[in-house]
């Protein structure tokens, strides 16, 4: 070739290397701003996978991104397509996925069926080639970035691989801030949804305790959670009954919380239409069983005050025995009632009547108090109440429950309160 053509040849080699440059430059710098404006993530892996298409002139693209802690190891968040004739949407597979994760660097197939490195993977037939590079957020993988087919029918080059690399190493940080910026809002959204739920809970309960001639009735319930699953609450019949409850339903949070406000919106239905504990238990049980699932139940102490003849009728679902004892009786345990509510679609509840002698007093507790547990991990346990109770009878309902709390705080020394502690105090006072 004469010196001439040949210094014409090496010019036009310098021009296409400088537009190719150029173009590069030009993608990288509409790809920066695009992305840089954006938190979110759906709209930037859409603007990345079309930046690449139009840098590599591929067919389809996609972004997989990986997920960590998660039964499944990778999620295509998105696969964008650009073809002049409609073609199936590739998979990225497994093998791929696991060759990106051990060595971390571009990987280019222009020959899938008869690559070495793949052997015995099946591929989809109209798979030509691709190129898959890595998107890396401080050394971890965090996504992969496919294209597939050349428009041409040509296979990639060195510089489709080199490009694409930049496109995604300037893009994987900007993806995975996008990400946990929206699973950030995600979580603020969650916790103000538990927070209304909390609120929510706290109205259903007993806004202050019951005044009535000759008697104290109160309660308190410290969920373990911002919402838990413990309920109590005072039910006026009418001028001469009330009714009284505490109850625990399965689990802890937002789903025990919700399956305790269905729980007091049945009880205080049942209570105003039946006249006695067994059949308010029989109904509500029915009632339960038909609108929850097989594995959630509630246990619940339930009583009717009689405040003319100063008696308490009660049944008990499956819950903790409550104490009952005066300064001149021995601590008894009302044990009369059967298994919690939800269990079972038909059960026949027992009921039983005790009369009340002037001081005293009737405990009632979930085992968020029993099943409380210090560093050593034992349990606070019944006899610990039982004394509590013995030591503080004379005092007032409210004090009883501030000792028993604080008997069961002072235990767990600092242990986390892993249960809701709900108690319920009714004494009778002296005439």
């Amino acid at each position: 070739m004469p010196p001439q053509d040949q210094a014409i040849r090496l010019l036009e080699d310098e021009n296409k290397r400088l537009k190719r440059a150029v173009d590069e430059l030009s993608i990288l710098n509409d790809l920066a701003r695009a992305i840089g404006a954006s938190l979110n993530t759906q709209e930037i892996i859409q603007t990345i996978v079309r930046r690449s298409l139009r840098a590599t002139n591929a067919e389809q693209g996609v972004i997989t991104l990986v997920e960590e802690q998660s039964n499944q190891s990778m999620k295509t968040l998105v696969r964008t397509m650009v073809s002049s004739k409609e073609q199936e949407h590739f998979h990225f597979s497994q093998a791929l996925l696991g060759w990106m994760h051990l060595n971390k660097k571009p990987l280019v197939i222009n020959d899938p069926k008869n690559d070495e490195r793949f052997r015995g993977i099946p591929w989809d037939e109209s798979i030509r080639s691709l190129i898959a590079v890595p998107m890396m957020a401080k050394s971890e993988l965090r996504g992969v970035l496919t294209v597939y087919n050349k428009k041409d029918g040509k296979p990639f080059a060195e510089d489709d691989q080199r490009l694409l690399a930049i496109i995604a190493g300037q893009s994987g940080q900007v993806v995975e801030n996008a990400r946990l910026y929206e699973k950030e809002k995600t979580l603020v959204k969650m916790q103000e949804e538990v927070r209304l739920a909390a609120r929510i809970q706290t109205e259903l309960l007993p806004k202050s305790a019951p005044t009535i001639a000759g008697y104290e009735i109160v309660g308190r319930s410290i969920p373990a959670q911002e919402v838990g699953g413990d309920y109590f609450d005072f039910i006026p019949i009418d001028e001469h009954r009330i009714a009284f409850c505490l109850g625990d339903v399965t689990g802890k949070g937002l789903p025990a919380s919700l399956l305790m406000a269905n729980l007091q919106a049945t009880l205080r239905g049942q209570t105003l239409t039946t006249g006695s504990p067994k059949t308010c238990l029989e109904r509500s049980n029915q009632l339960l069983y038909q609108s929850t699932s097989p594995e959630k139940f509630a246990t619940l102490f339930y009583a009717i005050l009689d405040l003319q003849n100063h008696q308490i009728h009660y049944s008990n679902a499956g819950h903790d025995n409550p104490y009952l004892c005066s300064g001149h009786t021995a601590t008894k345990r009302l044990k009369t009632g059967g298994i919690p509510l939800g269990m079972l679609p038909d059960f026949s509840f027992e009921q039983e009547s005790v009369s009340l002698e002037d001081d005293s007093i009737l405990v009632a507790y979930s085992d968020g108090v029993t099943e409380a547990m210090n560093v050593q991990e034992e349990m606070f346990g019944e006899e610990r109440i039982a004394a509590v109770i013995d030591q503080h009878k004379l005092a007032p309902a409210s004090e009883i429950i501030d000792h028993l709390v604080s008997a069961v705080k002072t235990f767990a020394a600092g242990h986390p309160q892993s249960d809701d502690i709900t108690v319920v105090v009714m004494r009778r006072t002296k005439n």
